[in-house]
């Protein structure tokens, strides 16, 4: 499965929106969601944990994100911040906790592969999440 994610809101703080697009084989699905007072980091964030709970199975994922927090987060962060009882390296509680949480419960029964792609660089399915989380954002998820 491969997936494509974005969130962002405007200001930041502020509106947000979050999308996510989900290909297998020939099959897309779009998701996408409005939060009215939220962060650039809890969109993309809410948006992995969303695409991730819609697949019904275990399944081995290529999660395409223009979010370094994501991706580090995953790959290089959780794994402290678990063992530290979700304590960051300065010792205080971890930004967004609850979002990792579920986002780590949402990855544990598939084998994920984290990829960062340059946002607003070009790349096709990065600019389409990004134009359906704008779109949820200004109409406010409608």
């Amino acid at each position: 499965v491969e997936i494509w994610t974005d969130g962002g809101c405007k200001p930041n703080p502020g509106p947000g929106g979050w999308a996510a697009i989900l290909r297998f084989g020939g099959t897309e699905k779009e998701l996408s969601g409005y939060s009215p007072a939220t962060t650039n980091n809890q969109m993309e964030l809410t948006a992995a944990c969303a695409a991730l709970e819609a697949l019904t199975r275990p399944c081995q994922v290529v999660l395409h994100t223009d979010s370094e927090y994501l991706r580090n987060g995953m790959e290089r962060w959780v794994k402290g911040w678990v063992r530290n009882n979700w304590r960051n390296a300065a010792k205080e509680p971890v930004a967004n906790m609850e979002l990792w949480q579920r986002l780590l419960a949402a990855a544990k029964p598939h084998r994920i592969e984290w990829t960062w792609v340059r946002g607003h660089a070009g790349d096709p399915m990065n600019e389409r999440a990004d134009v359906l989380a704008t779109r949820a954002r200004e109409t406010r998820g409608a």
